[in-house]
């Protein structure tokens, strides 16, 4: 199986910085796309931020500019660099990444972390 494990969240001001990192290890034979998704109060959760096995990115409008996604695919790690913190990015912050568990699985499957909670706030 794949476990997903996500780090890295805490309380923060407003205009600070965090860094959240995500772990995926087990059955894994190639991994394609990995991303952040939060949920916030109130709201369906929405991802905020994906990169794909060739390296492309995509963000959420409230989020360019101020946060950078990146992944190590060789280590199974994603990072999530957040910037300029406001208090509406609070919530929680899922990791999920979408693999092939072996050379013969013709469609990926979806496996997701527990979660990390981001609190911005004075």
């Amino acid at each position: 199986q794949v476990q997903v494990v996500e780090s890295g969240g805490g309380l923060v001001q407003p205009g600070g910085s965090l860094r959240l990192s995500c772990r995926a290890s087990g059955s894994i034979f190639s991994i394609d796309t990995m991303a952040w998704r939060r949920q916030a109060p109130g709201n369906e959760r929405e991802v905020v931020a994906s990169i794909t096995r060739d390296g492309n990115t995509n963000y959420e409008d409230s989020v360019k500019g101020r946060f950078t996604i990146s992944r190590d695919i060789a280590n199974g790690m994603l990072y999530l660099q957040m910037n300029s913190l406001k208090p509406e990015d609070t919530g929680v912050y899922y990791c999920y990444v979408d693999v092939l568990t072996t050379a013969t699985t013709r469609l990926l499957t979806r496996w997701w972390g527990q979660g990390t909670q981001v609190t911005v706030s004075t």
